[in-house]
């Protein structure tokens, strides 16, 4: 595996065959890119130029951004746009619901920028868009992927007394490489954002994800797993990184299939 560092010259690499993204072809994809233009909402996969939105949209699936699309943080793998954020939009929680609604939605992911302008962070209107969602689906699981509010404790139990069923938020990569990879984020902070929202709701499940291929080693990727674990983390997602722009951090390795079931593995066995 890779060892390389971010501030190394990278040379650009070439996409391995496991790697293919289809282009849209199922009518899905294009009711679901029709509704949420209709309900004037922003998804994750198309302000962070997700590569897997297409397989998502054909199936009906979609990540609701709320909040807006100007993200105050400017963290180097993501194409989210970094300026400063418009006023919070009072009706959107009910447009997210209206979408899940006409969706059909049996699970929703709910996320949102980073709102650093805000004195809770946006904790609030994501409660708000939680409580809506529950109203038109009462029956919908609802997994919330947040930021990590700064730490603060009110905004962190606002958002649980909402009571989604998934309270995420992304470690995003390991420690050594966290101050280039997240900007203004801290690793121990993460960690601590989830150990305490589980305190707080022991019957919400605690989610985090991590992306692979940014230089990190298989040694630092064992350890943010347990750390993750002696967080009381429950679930955690691997991805590959892909670079959504020259300007972003490059993509160091291309993590094969066998790694991944190998680290799908790992912490089974401890």
């Amino acid at each position: 595996m890779s060892t390389a560092t971010l501030d190394s010259p990278a040379p650009a690499l070439r996409k391995p065959d496991w790697i293919r993204v289809q282009l849209p072809s199922n009518p899905a994809f294009f009711s679901t890119k029709a509704l949420v233009s209709d309900l004037r909402l922003h998804t994750v996969c198309e302000s962070a130029q997700c590569p897997n939105r297409w397989e998502c949209w054909s199936q009906g699936s979609a990540t609701f951004m709320i909040a807006g699309d100007r993200c105050t943080r400017a963290c180097g793998f993501c194409a989210v746009s970094t300026a400063k954020p418009l006023a919070l939009e009072a009706d959107e929680p009910q447009r997210v619901a209206e979408a899940v609604r006409r969706m059909k939605l049996r699970h929703v992911v709910i996320t949102a920028v980073a709102r650093d302008d805000v004195r809770d962070g946006g904790a609030d209107h994501f409660a708000r868009t939680v409580e809506a969602v529950r109203k038109v689906r009462p029956g919908i699981v609802i997994e919330v992927l947040t930021p990590d509010f700064n730490g603060k404790e009110d905004a962190i139990r606002r958002v649980l007394d909402a009571r989604p069923d998934i309270f995420n938020h992304n470690l995003e990569t390991v420690e050594r490489l966290t101050p280039v990879v997240r900007s203004r984020a801290k690793y121990a902070l993460s960690l601590d954002v989830l150990k305490r929202a589980k305190a707080m709701d022991p019957g919400v499940v605690t989610k985090s994800g991590m992306m692979m291929g940014l230089g990190e080693t298989e040694p630092e990727v064992l350890r943010a797993m347990d750390d993750l674990r002696a967080h009381d983390v429950q679930v955690l997602t691997l991805g590959q990184y892909l670079q959504p722009t020259r300007n972003h951090l490059p993509v160091r390795e291309y993590i094969s299939p066998e790694q991944f079931e190998s680290y799908g593995g790992a912490r089974e066995r401890v």
